[in-house]
């Protein structure tokens, strides 16, 4: 993908947090142990008038602030979440209208579970290099919920990133992307159902591992890299114990990952994790 990247970005987290400690008195519940076995400290937690759209438009201005371009060069918004406030009613036409990117645009709300903000970012990749467009807006951007009591209470919390990608004043080239895709079901939500359910403990080797590791080996196999060939290297972060062992497994060094390590501050933000 030659010349074709991240021409600016923007993210978004709210102010509030929410420590282990409290939530687990709640429930009456050992923090360290918590602490521990997650490698959580704490979480970010949305204010009663803040939402993915909020969020996304947020996310998208700060964007737009860092980069001279103009929003009706946008041609696409696509935003990946599983926490959209409308069931019927795209989150991505009011985040056009927000920044000025209306009427000629080409407008998706997405749904993937955490990953719905790369599928975004993947799309505006093919989208430029077609030549479709000139400038794509891939947001991810989430405020993950959790039965009361449920072990994802610890860890779901909000956020939001921007993506502008294109072809010009371009600040960090993608050189390459695949998707590693299975119908494996460890996290769900069915219509109407306020929180959604989880398989436990499925949601590690089946789920989370074999899906980062499928991934980042297919991608290092289709480049001809190794793990040495890289910097910095940030695997998705449900909790903050999971990446590090996953990027272990894989043949990464601590040095490679503490840089991008969040989760353990600021919770799993689910697709406003993108990329």
């Amino acid at each position: 993908m030659a010349g074709i990247g991240i021409v600016s970005y923007g993210a978004y987290i709210p102010i509030n947090r929410i420590k282990i400690e409290d939530i687990a008195s709640t429930w009456g519940k050992n923090a360290e142990d918590i602490k521990r076995g997650l490698n959580v400290f704490e979480k970010t937690v949305p204010s009663p008038d803040e939402d993915v759209a909020t969020i996304s438009v947020t996310a998208s201005r700060y964007a737009l602030l860092r980069v001279d371009i103009n929003p009706k060069d946008i041609g696409a918004i696509f935003i990946g979440s599983e926490s959209h406030p409308y069931a019927v009613k795209p989150t991505s036409t009011i985040v056009g209208e927000a920044i000025g990117a209306t009427p000629d645009l080409l407008a998706a709300d997405y749904e993937f579970a955490c990953k719905a903000g790369t599928a975004a970012i993947q799309n505006c990749l093919a989208l430029v290099k077609s030549g479709m467009i000139k400038y794509g807006l891939a947001i991810g951007a989430d405020t993950a919920q959790s039965a009361p009591g449920d072990a994802l209470e610890y860890t779901a919390s909000a956020g939001g990133a921007a993506f502008i990608i294109g072809k010009d004043k371009v600040i960090a080239t993608i050189n390459y992307t695949c998707s590693f895709a299975t119908d494996t079901p460890d996290f769900w939500r069915r219509e109407a159902r306020k929180y959604p359910r989880h398989g436990g403990r499925f949601t590690g080797a089946p789920a989370y591992f074999r899906h980062i590791m499928g991934a980042a080996e297919m991608l290092m196999k289709k480049m001809n890299t190794k793990p040495e060939d890289y910097d910095y290297v940030v695997f998705h972060q449900p909790n903050g114990k999971f990446p590090v062992n996953v990027g272990k497994r894989l043949g990464f060094k601590m040095e490679q990952m503490e840089q991008g390590l969040l989760t353990p501050y600021i919770g799993n933000t689910y697709s406003g994790s993108s990329p």
